[in-house]
C-alpha cells in the first residue's frame, strides 16, 4: 500500500519543528486563505433563525439566564451541553451581524454573550488551559468506547469555544472590557490543542502514523477515541479563526496539521457510492452526516484554497447527493424503451434501513417521440445508481435511473462554487471533446465540438449536475462560459493516500 502524503499544489512536505508546539506531526503545507469574504467565513452558514432565538423542544430551552440546557425530554432536567451552547451563540453573532432591527439585533448579542459567559463561568483550569465540561453522564447508542462519566470533555467543544470568543471579540456592538475577557478566553481555549494525551484531560494527540487528531470523544486511554471527522473539521474552524485574528504560527501550524490529517484519511471517511461513515473507529455508515461532510469538505476548500477539498466534496457529492429536488423540477425522456422501477423506501421516496431500497417490480415503457414528467427526488438507490422519482401522471411513484441522452433532469442542479478557481485539463492526442452553452431552461443552447494536439488547461469557476451530468464551467479563453463534461477532463487535486499499514 501505497505511503505517499496527500500534498496541495505546489506545497512540500515538511516537519513541523516549532518549540511551542507539544509535538511534531505530519504537515502537507497546507496554508489558510485569510481573506475569505464575510459569507464564506466558519458559521456564517449556520444562523440563529429569529423564530429560535428562545428555544424550547425536547431537548433544548433557555434557563433563567438565557443560557441553553440540554435535556432529554420534557420535564427531564437540563444539563449545560458545551457544543449545543457554542452552536447557538455562534448562529447568533452570524444573525448580529446581518440583522437590521436595533432591538433584534441586540438580543442576538445577548443570546450569544449568555452563552460564552456560562462556557467561562464554568471552565476547569487544569494544564495551563481552558477546558469546558460536559457535566452529564453519556452513553453513545451504536458507538462502543464513547461512555463517559461527568465530567468529560471533547476537541469540538475546545475547538468551537475559540470561534465564539475570538467573534464576539470582533463585534463593533462589544464593549472594550468584554473583548479584552473574550481574548483571554480564547487563548485559553487555545492552550488546550496545545496539550498533548500526556495529561488529563486531553483531547489532541497524533496517530501512530504520525498524525494529528482533535478527538471529539477521546478515548479513556491516551492515543483512542473515535476519531469523528465532522467533530475535528469544527474544531479546527476555531484554529482558522484564531489565526486570521491573532496572526499565530502556531495555530496554522495545527490547522496545516489537521487538514493534511483530513486529506489523508478521506479514503476512510468515504463510503464509495453511499453515505460516508461518522469515524474511522466504528465506519458506520452516517446518513444524517453525509451531507454536513460535503459543506465541511467545501468550506476547507474555501479555507485553504487547495483543490484537494474541492475534489473530496466533489466526490461526496456524487456518492450519495442531496435527494429533494425543488418544485417544477422535469425529467426528460427520449423516444424509445426506458425501464420504470419500485422500491421499497420511505413514502417520499427516502431511504431507510429496513428496506434498502429493495426492488418491487418493473415495467417497460416505450415513448414515440422525446417527452417530459415532473420529478420529486434525485438520488442514489442503494446498491445501484441515481434514479429520479416521479411525482405526477401516470407513472407517479416509479423511479428511472439517470441515463444520459436517454432520460435525465433538465437544468443546473447541486451547484458547488470554486471561490479558489479549480484547474482542468482536456486530454491531448486531438481526442473529441463536447463542451456545452445552455439556455435558461436548461436546453443546449449551443454544442462545440473541441480537440487538442497536446493536453491543454483551463480554468474552472464551478461544478454541478446540468442534464444529468457533472460539468465544470470555464471562466477563461475561448471556451468561456462552456461547460464541460466531467468525465470528458481531469480536475487538479493530490490524491488522498491511506496511510502506511
Amino acid at each position: 500500500m501505497s505511503s505517499g502524503l496527500a500534498v496541495p499544489a505546489s506545497a512540500a512536505p515538511v516537519r513541523d519543528s516549532s518549540p511551542e508546539l507539544p509535538f511534531t506531526f505530519n504537515r502537507a503545507g497546507y496554508p489558510i486563505a485569510g481573506d475569505l469574504p464575510e459569507h464564506l467565513r466558519p458559521w456564517r452558514d449556520r444562523p440563529t433563525r429569529w423564530e429560535n432565538i428562545s428555544p424550547d423542544s425536547a431537548t433544548s430551552y433557555l434557563d433563567a439566564e438565557g443560557v441553553v440546557q440540554y435535556r432529554t425530554g420534557f420535564g427531564q432536567p437540563g444539563y449545560d451541553h458545551p457544543v449545543a451552547q457554542i452552536q447557538f451563540g455562534l448562529g447568533c453573532v452570524t444573525s448580529y451581524r446581518t440583522e437590521t432591527d436595533a432591538s433584534r439585533k441586540a438580543l442576538f448579542l445577548l443570546r450569544a454573550e449568555a452563552q460564552a459567559r456560562r462556557l467561562i463561568d464554568r471552565r476547569v483550569e487544569v494544564r495551563d488551559a481552558w477546558y469546558f465540561p460536559y457535566p452529564f453522564d453519556y452513553t453513545h447508542s451504536t458507538h462502543s468506547g464513547v461512555d463517559y462519566r461527568a465530567p468529560w470533555y471533547s476537541g469540538m467543544a475546545q475547538g468551537e469555544a475559540i470561534s465564539l470568543f475570538i467573534q464576539l471579540a470582533q463585534l463593533a456592538g462589544v464593549g472594550e472590557e468584554q473583548r479584552a475577557r473574550y481574548r483571554q478566553a480564547a487563548d485559553a481555549a487555545f492552550a488546550s490543542l496545545l496539550r498533548g494525551d500526556d495529561g488529563h484531560p486531553w483531547v489532541v494527540h497524533k496517530d501512530a502514523a504520525g498524525y494529528l487528531w482533535i478527538q471529539e470523544y477521546p478515548g479513556d486511554r491516551p492515543g483512542t477515541g473515535d476519531f469523528t471527522y465532522n467533530g475535528m473539521i469544527f474544531a479546527m474552524f476555531g484554529l482558522w479563526d484564531y489565526y486570521t485574528a491573532t496572526g499565530s504560527e502556531t495555530a496554522r501550524a495545527l490547522y496545516d496539521g489537521s487538514a493534511t490529517t483530513m486529506a489523508r484519511y478521506f479514503p476512510l471517511l468515504r463510503n464509495t457510492r453511499w453515505h460516508s461513515y461518522y469515524c474511522q473507529t466504528h465506519r458506520i455508515p452516517a446518513p444524517t452526516y453525509h451531507q454536513h461532510h460535503i459543506n465541511l469538505f467545501r468550506q476547507l476548500h474555501h479555507q485553504t484554497g487547495s483543490p484537494d477539498f474541492a475534489h473530496h466534496t466533489d466526490t461526496l457529492t456524487d456518492d450519495f447527493p442531496a435527494p429533494q429536488l425543488s418544485k417544477g423540477s422535469t425529467v426528460a425522456f427520449g423516444a424509445g424503451t426506458h425501464t420504470l422501477c419500485r422500491f421499497d423506501t420511505k413514502a417520499d421516496g427516502g431511504w431507510h434501513s429496513g428496506a434498502q431500497d429493495a426492488l418491487l417490480e418493473t415495467q417497460k415503457v416505450t415513448f414515440e417521440r422525446a417527452t417530459q414528467a415532473p420529478a420529486s427526488m434525485r438520488r442514489r438507490i442503494q446498491d445501484r445508481g441515481i434514479y429520479y422519482l416521479i411525482d405526477a401522471g401516470a407513472y407517479k411513484g416509479w423511479w428511472v435511473g439517470e441515463i444520459w441522452p436517454q432520460s435525465y433532469l433538465m437544468g443546473q442542479y447541486l451547484t458547488t462554487g470554486y471561490h479558489h478557481q479549480r484547474t482542468i485539463t482536456f486530454p491531448g492526442g486531438n481526442k473529441d471533446v463536447d463542451v456545452y452553452r445552455f439556455a435558461d431552461d436548461g436546453t443546449d443552447a449551443s454544442v462545440r465540438t473541441v480537440s487538442f494536439a497536446h493536453p491543454s488547461n483551463a480554468p474552472a469557476d464551478r461544478r454541478a449536475i446540468v442534464n444529468g451530468r457533472p460539468m465544470f464551467r470555464i471562466t477563461a479563453g475561448a471556451l468561456t462560459g462552456y461547460w464541460v463534461p466531467a468525465t470528458s477532463v481531469t480536475a487538479a487535486s493530490a490524491p488522498a493516500l491511506l496511510p502506511p499499514s
